[in-house]
Order: C-alpha cells, then sequence, then structure tokens
C-alpha cells in the first residue's frame, strides 16, 4: 500500500459502526468471509469470483422467479405489438450478463465498461447490497462487455479492480469497493471513479481514487481522496479536469462533505494521450465549497466553461467558475420541492455547445419538467406520469429518450422491497422537436434503482442495472451470468438504408479546424452530428452531450467538417460522430477525438 493511502481507521463518533466493527474483528478473517450476518445470507469470498456456490433463497425459490420472468416476458410482447417500430422503436435482444451494472461507461473502443458489488442477499425482497457490510464482503467487481463479441459469456470479459485493504479496521484486503462511487472521462478517454463505500452506517464513503484505462483494459489506484464520498458526482471541464462535488463522508449516512476536489490537482498535466497512464496522482481541493444537502446532484459544464450544479432540493442550485473556483447561488427551482433519482440533461445547442439544462423525473407524482436557461427557470413540457430512477438520453438525431423508471428508490409501485412492480414503469417515453413527449414500447425489465442506458456507437440503446430486479427475474440465479442486458432499437434503425461513415480522422482534432470524412452516400448525407459517451450511475450522467458539426464542404465521397469551436462547446476528448440524413437515420459512429494528443 501507498503512504498516500491511509490504513487510519476513520472518526465515526457513532457507536453502531464501532460495535459492527468489533463484531467482524471478533470473528477472524475465515469466519468474517463465512458467516451470515444479520441482514445477509451467507457467501462465498466474493473476492474468488464464484457466485455459483450461493444457496437460493427457500423463500424466493426458483419456481417464483421463472415465473416471473415469464409473465414479464408475455406482457411485453403483448403490451409493444401495437407499437409501430418505425414510428416508436422496438425492444430486440435479452441475454444475460455477468455483472448488475450499477455503473456503466461506454469506452472509445466501442466496448462498454460495467461494475458493481458481490451481492451478499439473493432474496430480492432484502436488500442486496453490501452497504452496511464492514469487511472483505464489501467487495467491487468489473467487466468489460464487446458488444461486437455478441451476446455469449465470451463476450464478456472481467476486469476487476485493484485489491485493496480498506481502512476499516478489518485487516481484510478485498477488490475495491467502488460501487457508488462517481465517474467521468479524462481526455484521453480514461474513467476516472472517485469515492464509493467504506461499509456501514447506511453508507459510508470511502477515498477511493482509481482511473480505468480502455486501451490496456486495466485499472490504476491514484492517491487518496481527502475526504471519504459515498455518491458523489463527477463532471469533466473545460480543460479536462475532473470536479468532484458531494458525496456522504466516511462518517457516514448524514454527514455529506461540501468539499470540492479536482483531478488531477491544478499544476498537474491533465493527461491527454493513450500512453499518459495517471498512476499514484492527487486530486486538489478547491477553496470555495458545494454544501448540497443531498448526494449525487447534477452537475454540468456548459458553453460558458462554467459548471451548473443541480441538487435534489429546490433551493441547492448554484453555479461553479473552475477558474476562480468561486460558487454563485442560482434561483430556486420553481416545483419548490424534493426531487430524488430524477434524471437531467444538458440539451443540445446546434454547434455551439448546451447552454441549457432539463430537469426530469424524481417526483413519482410530479410529470413536469423544468429548464434551467439564459440564468431563469422555464417550465417545460410535462411527461406522462412522474418516475424517480429513470435514465434520460440524447440520441442522434436529437430525440430524447426516457427509459427505466420506479415509484422510489426500492419501490416499483407495490411497497418497499416488493419486486412486483407497476408495469407502466417499463414504458419507454420520447420527446419530438416540438418538445412533446409519447409513451412508446415496454423493456422486458421494471428497471429502477442503480438502472442505466448508454447509447452503443451502433445507434442502439443498451438497457440494464437494478440488481433487485434482475435478482428476482433470474430462473438461473445460481449461475455466474446474474445480470441482464437488453437492446432498444430506435424508430431511426426502422426507417430504411442508413447512411455510410467509412473513414474519420485517426489524430487528434484541433478546435475550430476542419476535418475530413469519407462515406459512400454522400447524397444522403444531410447532417453530422458528435455524441460525448455516456458514463452513469443512479440516474447522474454528467458527461453525455450533443453537438451539431456543420458541413463545410463537399467533394465526391468526401465531408469537409468544423469542429466544435472551442473546449468551453466540447471539453477535450472522445466523441461519436454521426452522418444522418434528412430523416434522422444515422450511420454507424465514428470516434473522433477533440483536443490534444493521440
Amino acid at each position: 500500500m501507498s503512504p498516500n493511502r491511509s490504513r487510519t481507521r476513520p472518526r465515526t463518533g457513532r457507536p453502531g459502526v464501532r460495535a459492527a466493527w468489533g463484531a467482524v474483528l471478533a470473528l477472524g478473517t475465515t469466519a468474517a468471509l463465512t458467516a451470515p450476518l444479520t441482514t445477509a445470507s451467507a457467501a462465498s469470498d466474493p473476492g474468488t469470483g464464484d457466485r455459483a456456490v450461493r444457496a437460493v433463497q427457500t423463500d424466493y425459490p426458483q419456481t417464483t422467479r421463472t415465473a416471473r420472468l415469464k409473465m414479464l416476458t408475455d406482457t411485453q410482447a403483448r403490451d409493444n405489438a401495437k407499437f409501430d417500430p418505425a414510428q416508436f422503436g422496438k425492444f430486440t435482444d435479452y441475454f444475460s450478463s455477468p455483472d448488475f451494472a450499477a455503473h456503466v461507461a461506454l469506452l472509445p473502443t466501442g466496448k462498454v465498461l460495467l461494475f458493481s458489488f458481490e451481492s451478499v442477499e439473493d432474496n430480492p425482497t432484502k436488500e442486496p447490497a453490501p452497504t452496511d457490510v464492514i469487511g472483505s464482503r464489501n467487495a467491487g467487481r468489473a467487466y468489460v462487455w464487446d458488444p461486437a463479441a455478441g451476446e455469449g459469456p465470451e463476450a464478456f470479459k472481467a476486469v476487476p479492480p485493484p485489491v485493496v485493504d480498506m481502512p476499516d479496521g478489518t485487516n481484510e484486503p478485498r477488490p475495491a469497493p467502488f460501487f457508488c462511487a462517481g465517474h467521468s472521462y479524462l481526455p484521453n478517454g480514461m474513467i476516472g471513479v472517485f469515492g464509493g463505500n467504506l461499509g456501514g452506517n447506511g453508507g459510508t464513503g470511502a477515498k477511493l481514487a482509481l482511473v480505468f484505462d480502455p486501451w490496456t483494459e486495466t485499472w490504476h489506484q491514484q492517491q487518496d481522496l481527502s475526504v471519504g464520498r459515498w455518491y458523489p458526482t463527477v463532471v469533466t471541464d473545460a480543460e479536462g479536469r475532473q470536479v468532484i462535488m458531494s458525496g456522504q463522508s466516511e462518517l457516514g449516512w448524514g454527514t455529506p462533505t461540501p468539499v470540492i476536489e479536482q483531478f488531477p490537482a491544478k499544476g498537474t498535466p491533465v493527461p491527454s494521450g493513450k500512453g499518459q497512464v495517471p498512476d499514484g496522482l492527487a486530486a486538489g481541493q478547491w477553496k470555495s465549497e458545494a454544501p448540497y444537502r443531498m448526494d449525487y446532484p447534477h452537475l454540468f459544464s456548459l458553453n460558458d466553461g462554467k459548471i451548473y450544479g443541480f441538487g435534489r432540493d429546490a433551493d441547492q442550485e448554484w453555479r461553479f467558475d473552475p477558474a476562480t473556483e468561486v460558487r454563485t447561488q442560482l434561483p430556486d427551482r420553481p416545483d419548490g420541492g424534493l426531487r430524488n433519482y430524477g434524471s437531467a440533461i444538458a440539451l443540445p445547442n446546434g454547434t455551439q455547445g448546451p447552454d441549457s439544462v432539463l430537469i426530469l423525473g424524481g417526483n413519482r407524482n410530479d410529470p413536469n419538467t423544468y429548464r434551467f436557461s439564459g440564468g431563469a427557470w422555464h417550465k417545460d413540457t410535462p411527461r406522462a406520469f412522474g418516475r424517480t430512477q429513470d435514465d434520460t438520453l440524447i440520441l442522434p438525431d436529437s430525440t430524447l429518450l426516457t427509459v427505466n423508471g420506479s415509484y422510489d428508490i426500492r419501490n416499483y409501485g407495490n411497497g418497499d422491497l416488493n419486486p412486483n412492480a407497476d408495469l407502466k414503469y417499463r414504458q419507454i417515453e420520447t420527446r419530438d422537436a416540438s418538445g412533446k413527449w409519447t409513451l412508446g414500447p415496454s423493456q422486458r425489465l421494471p428497471r429502477g434503482y442503480h438502472s442505466n442506458a448508454v447509447i452503443l456507437p451502433d445507434g442502439r440503446i443498451m438497457v440494464t442495472g437494478d440488481e433487485l430486479q434482475q435478482i428476482a427475474n433470474n430462473p438461473d440465479i445460481k449461475s455466474g451470468m446474474n445480470g441482464t442486458i437488453e437492446i432498444y432499437e430506435p424508430a431511426y434503425l426502422h426507417q430504411g438504408a442508413r447512411p455510410t461513415l467509412t473513414a474519420a480522422p485517426t489524430g487528434a482534432v484541433g478546435y475550430g479546424s476542419s476535418m475530413r470524412v469519407t462515406t459512400t452516400t454522400p447524397g444522403q448525407v444531410s447532417r453530422a452530428v458528435l455524441l460525448a459517451p455516456i458514463t452513469s450511475t443512479h440516474a447522474v450522467d454528467t458527461s453525455q452531450r450533443h453537438l451539431d458539426v456543420q458541413i463545410t464542404g463537399r467533394s465526391g465521397n468526401q465531408l469537409t467538417l468544423k469542429a466544435p469551436p472551442s473546449a468551453n462547446a466540447a471539453p477535450p476528448g472522445y466523441y461519436m460522430l454521426f452522418l444522418l440524413d434528412d430523416k434522422g437515420v444515422p450511420s454507424v459512429a465514428k470516434w473522433v477525438k477533440l483536443g490534444s494528443g493521440s
């Protein structure tokens, strides 16, 4: 362990946490790995990766899981028969995954990083996550899915996080418990992951700082953060640094930290090339604070270079200036209430980069949406019904798509920790150019807490997450493939032939510069867009970004495009470039790197 990674036990001041530590220490290492806790069933050592030995709960038997999945499959087919794919899109594939995917990130290799935790409970009427577990069973896991390799076990690769000895008093090393962390992209395409679960006291923040290298598919440990963070948010600013806010501290639930950190610290060069792998770097503190009362705020770097932060409470809205480290109060959100785990997106704004944000969901009784633009709030068009735990995406054709959702955190409409769901939350909802929201087909599983969705380079949507629903609907829970993924094909994939994009720049593209691309269908192309990849968790995605790219010239099969004007419009890093026809049908994307480095 690095001398920068303290093994000092955090100060708790809380008898319950001290008692839990004492109980684990009294068991000893071997007993702690096997003895059942009061809130969890017995499990094998998660560090071995062997989940097949876990016994199926007798109070939620295999027959129940099989019947549930059949019911959901049958009702999905029945409900979706009325939707024309050319107008509403279509759900297609449904397949098993080795991970619950509480966290996802699309990599600039076209693969998807999935990570979460080793579950401590296979009964979906109990909490499956090891939030309050102290010791080696509080462990993380990670996989990479390669869509090009298909949907079987061979398409997934285990990429376990570093083994760490957490400062929980147990001296039990385990794969880093980085679930419920925050994450965003570095300019070189790597993923910075900050915080995680120390264990106990309803959610206790870890000081973990890790970077995932998509080019080698390896993890790299950085110096510990200055404070623990459980449920923090991370956003990449115009300089390419990752700004980290909020999260419950190492003292446990109810102690959100106001400390703002950035990675890497000022004075340390920002990694921009594939070969610039951060290892043992430190974060630095801002001079101002972010006093969010609730965790996982929505953060966005808009085209003025400032970071806009929107908390769950209506009066927790601020603007942060990375250059001066000054915080400025913004007007209160007009609904005046709490929005708990709703989604938010930075709205498309042509070629100039986003200057407004749309707040959606987070209130089961309120379908209204609110747009922050020009320093003021505006009521936007409502959705069909209120939902929490939803994920909203910006598609290549500028359509907004909402998937997933539930009544509350572990409530799908019929009570807490009851996997039987109100099936309306399975329906997707789309918003067209006029701002009108329309309900569409249903996904197979209800997916709420810890659900996620990713736009793939081929334009399909990967829908995943929510370990409780995946456990409840897995007929073969004893297999290691205990997560699931389903695929949604938007309407544009059912509207005829697609434009092609056969070549794009392989080196870095400077801001405001020209770039040439090649297509075999030049007459079909009417629009070009850049789409930032998604990295999300808990309905928070700070990275999503949609920019139009001006077509300035045409010559045979070549198009000349003009790159975004500045890093304020599009922070440095990797983007998917799509060519679209006049109906909004996109090509398969090519990756383009904005900024410097190679």
